[in-house]
């Protein structure tokens, strides 16, 4: 636990060592803000909910935790601090974890920043504040698993804008499992339960039920699972690759 709190935070540290993580944040406040009360149509729905704002989260996520989790890996790779890595006394558990919670808490943190938005909807009438907490959750729980999916990517390749570009792709293959569109290329070979199985693994249907409120035990499941499926998937290439 020593050696994962060290890699912890030299990891969130080094995020506010660069101006990168700064425009990271204004891009995406202004971006959820912009969704949120100009093409979510906040205020012509007449509701006093956060409907508008958590809708968007799933796309807005595909292009912004692609490009935070990019670097993870690739820059070590191609820099070659990971050699360096490799040779210090901490598991490579610890060095998957440590990397990926300082990337998730600093998304967290620019989750956090959108608070106005809650100040404005209390304002303006009286929300279901149960269910913007959840909704807030779900959408922590989903920016994690883009981010567990990503950390993988750029485990693969020293790239990081190949690492960007797999990972968007593999994030919007599990965004649409669920669509009708995707479900009937396999529909006419398909067993039944194999189109539900890949409609169960779309992020859209998880994290729809989430951010209305209703916190499901097999929903919080699913992304801790994800998560931990790819974080794991990630310490295996790390090792499989370390001697490129």
């Amino acid at each position: 636990m020593k050696n994962l709190g060290v890699i912890f935070k030299r990891e969130l540290g080094s995020y506010f060592a660069t101006p990168l993580a700064y425009i990271f944040i204004v891009i995406f406040l202004v971006l959820a803000a912009v969704f949120t009360f100009y093409l979510g149509g906040f205020y012509e729905s007449g509701q006093a909910d956060l409907n508008a704002f958590f809708n968007f989260h799933p796309w807005l996520y595909l292009f912004l935790v692609p490009a935070v989790a990019m670097r993870l890996w690739a820059e070590e790779r191609k820099s070659g601090t990971i050699e360096l890595l490799m040779t210090l006394p901490v598991s490579r558990t610890d060095m998957v974890l440590g990397k990926f919670l300082a990337a998730w808490v600093f998304i967290g943190l620019a989750l956090l920043l959108t608070f106005p938005i809650i100040i404005t909807v209390n304002y303006l009438g009286s929300p279901d504040n149960g269910a913007i907490f959840t909704g807030y959750l779900g959408s922590w729980l989903l920016a994690g698993g883009y981010l567990a999916i990503g950390s993988c990517m750029s485990a693969l390749t020293k790239n990081q804008v190949i690492a960007f570009i797999v990972s968007v792709v593999a994030c919007f293959i599990f965004i649409v499992s669920g669509f009708s569109l995707w479900l009937d290329l396999f529909s006419g070979w398909a067993p039944q339960w194999l189109l539900d199985a890949i409609a169960s693994l779309s992020f859209l249907i998880r994290f729809d039920a989430i951010s209305k409120g209703v916190l499901d035990l097999r929903d919080l499941l699913y992304f801790i699972s994800l998560m931990a499926v790819w974080l794991l998937a990630t310490a295996i290439v790390i090792d499989l690759k370390k001697a490129d």
